[in-house]
């Protein structure tokens, strides 16, 4: 039965990364003995170079620590709205390998960016990106990854596009990874999330203005039938502690 938790997106904690106070092999400990935590969420960008030796080391820190491996967040690697054929099948093989580690992992899915900026007319869009995630989901079936979309800018910004993709490709396997981005003169976020969340295999959760919305946003998680993982992604410690105070107190988990 799959149930709502808690897990740290290491984005979060990004800055700390960089600055070298720790590494990507030291996030199980990290998520479990500062958070509490019972998942991670990884970004690719931050591994090393994804031997058989490096994963194993990282898959035996995860079950020292009790710390399941979510999801890869995949940036750098193309856009599944891309307008040349050619890039669309680049797109696709560049995140092959990061469903074969998502795979080697335990994760149950990748998340991808779908921008598609360069394009004519959604119209076309639409179509360049159903044509990329076919290919990316015909090689994901073999191992049973979810590949996954969040709002990056773009298209993927738009709820009724992302919807329209959603239906035309038409995949179990295929969902949205909403984003909880703060509202904007030009992003509704409670509206991308009422009309995506139907399709949503991941929470990318953020912190809201007010805790009124941050709940209002929760609630509407649950009324629609969302169960799974929340995401942190709230930028530093102190905003990742609140967020789990305010998933406990209205989940609960």
């Amino acid at each position: 039965m799959i149930k709502d938790d808690i897990s740290l997106a290491q984005w979060a904690l990004v800055e700390e990364i960089r600055a070298g106070r720790w590494t990507t092999l030291d996030f199980p400990k990290i998520a479990r003995e500062d958070f509490g935590l019972n998942g991670i969420e990884f970004v690719n960008t931050l591994f090393a170079v994804p031997t058989a030796t490096y994963l194993n080391e990282l898959k035996n820190n995860a079950a020292d620590h009790g710390v399941e491996m979510v999801l890869i967040m995949v940036d750098d690697e193309g856009d599944g709205c891309a307008s040349t054929k050619e890039e669309r099948r680049q797109f696709t093989l560049n995140h092959r390998k990061w469903i074969d580690i998502a795979h080697y992992l335990g994760c149950h899915a990748i998340r991808t960016n779908c921008r598609g900026m360069d394009q004519t007319s959604k119209e076309e869009a639409l179509q360049c990106a159903a044509e990329s995630y076919h290919l990316l989901l015909e090689y994901a079936a073999g191992s049973n990854i979810k590949v996954l979309i969040e709002n990056h800018g773009g298209l993927s910004n738009d709820p009724d596009w992302m919807v329209a993709l959603m239906k035309e490709v038409d995949h179990p396997l295929f969902g949205t990874y909403p984003d909880w981005r703060e509202p904007a003169d030009d992003f509704d976020n409670y509206t991308y999330l009422q009309k995506t969340v139907p399709y949503a295999k991941g929470m990318s959760y953020r912190n809201q203005p007010t805790e009124g919305l941050t709940a209002s946003m929760i609630g509407l998680c649950k009324q629609s039938g969302y169960r799974g993982w929340y995401g942190i992604e709230s930028n530093g410690r102190e905003a990742i502690r609140d967020g789990i105070c305010l998933l406990q107190k209205y989940l609960p988990v």
